[in-house]
């Protein structure tokens, strides 16, 4: 079995001539979304996948493995639901609100300019035609948004926070050490004002007493 342990995103820095005689590889949604996995290339070689944690696969990266080899990712066609507007009565908007229900939803999503791709669910289904809109079932690759949190968004910010972590650092114990001192001052007077204010010690917790 061929070991695979990196991953080179949409081929970056790959030349084209490389990535068109690597062979390829073609994965479903549900496997690309693991970090471990086996799959056999169009060699016939079969993979043990073995990625970082929370590592997404997407169509068009470059698996590489331990040997050197590349092999490219395809994104396998398989069911989902097509949603669009109403050709005869909808709008742009439609497609807008759909996308925010189904987010509200947790549900898995791919955005398109004129239309949004999802996996099959008859529940779903059911509630975007109540919406006025066009739902179909097709064959397609599946490439959902990979949100706020994606693992290569983690990554971009981690690298970022350790090039600039040696100022951060130091600028948080300055101004600390600064607005320790102001903030105390702010406090004490604060509770002297309002003990004058509402004729009560400031401790006490102002439209809290009750009568007797």
């Amino acid at each position: 079995m061929l070991t695979v342990d990196k991953i080179l995103s949409q081929g970056h820095g790959l030349s084209a001539v490389l990535v068109r005689r690597a062979a390829t590889v073609e994965l479903d949604w549900d496997v690309r979304q693991r970090s471990r996995f086996e799959a056999v290339d169009s060699q016939g070689r079969p993979l043990g996948v073995f990625l970082a944690r929370g590592t997404v696969v997407r169509g068009a990266d470059v698996l590489v493995a331990q040997d050197g080899s590349l092999i490219r990712v395809i994104a396998k066609a398989q069911p989902v639901m097509v949603v669009r507007t109403c050709a005869d009565h909808g709008s742009p908007i439609d497609l807008l609100r759909a996308a925010y229900h189904l987010g509200n939803r947790h549900v898995l999503l791919q955005v398109e300019h004129d239309r949004l791709k999802l996996e099959p669910d008859h529940v779903l289904a059911a509630m975007l035609r109540r919406m006025h809109l066009e739902v179909e079932d097709a064959q397609e690759a599946f490439e959902p948004e990979g949100g706020a949190y994606a693992a290569a968004g983690h990554a971009d910010a981690a690298e970022h926070g350790h090039g600039h972590g040696h100022d951060h650092d130091h600028d948080h114990d300055h101004d600390h050490d600064h607005d320790h001192g102001h903030g105390h001052d702010h406090a004490h007077d604060h509770a002297h004002d309002g003990a004058h204010e509402h004729g009560q010690p400031a401790s006490a917790p102002h439209g809290r007493r009750s009568a007797t």
